[in-house]
């Protein structure tokens, strides 16, 4: 349910804006590895949550490059 409501989220974006959300969550993803690596990192589900979300992300972005 709540993966629903991001993709839908996700597209109500304009391209623009879904490069700019795909951005973040690469940048996210990075510092969540980092973190890892150092030891650092609590939550360790999070680092495959954002992978997925990514994944969402460019499917978004191919589904709307498809239909243009």
């Amino acid at each position: 349910m709540k993966t629903n409501k991001f993709v839908e989220g996700l597209k109500a974006k304009t391209a623009a804006e879904l490069n700019e959300e795909l951005v973040a969550a690469k940048k996210e993803l990075f510092n969540l590895r980092f973190q890892n690596a150092t030891n650092q990192l609590d939550n360790t589900s999070r680092i495959k949550e954002v992978r997925k979300n990514i994944a969402r992300i460019q499917t978004v972005i191919t589904e709307k490059s498809k239909l243009a």
